[in-house]
């Protein structure tokens, strides 16, 4: 059988070359580089960030601020309900203290639960709220926002979902 001019020095060149690529990384005693969190972390942070930067807004009563957080496409849905009377930017009441409680994994994003308290005519009440936070993109933005379920882990102590029946918001 002959060897075909040309097919033996092709033949070494591939042997080198599966040689040489297989050694390389071989004896890095460091692991590769990872990343600064892991996606799950990552998404309970900014999604944190996105709602504190929300209930912040409510207490500075910074409309602007606070629909910046939203996703583009409940924009519509907050300017109609923000300034009206039960809306989270009313006039007749204020908002001297707003946190986030919980943030876990939901079925369309991050749910991330707060505690918001309310203060109308010298009277105060807490009130449970959960913010559903999705990705768009790069970045992250609250896609929905509902009365919180006080059975819930995460609910504060006290926090109803159902108005009152005092004069309070």
């Amino acid at each position: 059988m002959a060897v075909k001019r040309g097919a033996l020095p092709l033949a070494v060149v591939l042997a080198a070359l599966t040689f040489a690529l297989s050694g390389c990384g071989m004896g890095d005693d460091e692991p590769a580089e990872e990343p600064d969190r892991a996606p799950a972390e990552e998404a309970a942070t900014r999604s944190r960030e996105r709602v504190q930067a929300y209930l912040d807004a409510m207490v500075a009563k910074d409309v602007a601020a606070g629909r910046s957080q939203f996703c583009a496409t409940a924009h519509a849905a907050f300017d109609a309900a923000a300034t009206s009377p039960n809306g989270d930017f009313a006039e007749h009441f204020t908002v001297p203290a707003a946190t986030v409680t919980d943030v876990r994994s939901g079925a369309r994003g991050q749910e991330v639960s707060a505690s918001v308290t309310v203060s109308v005519g010298g009277q105060s009440t807490t009130r449970a709220l959960v913010f559903t936070v999705t990705r768009t993109g790069a970045d992250w933005c609250i896609a929905d926002e509902v009365p919180g379920d006080p059975t819930a882990p995460g609910a504060p102590p006290g926090a109803t979902a159902e108005p009152s029946t005092s004069s309070a918001p």
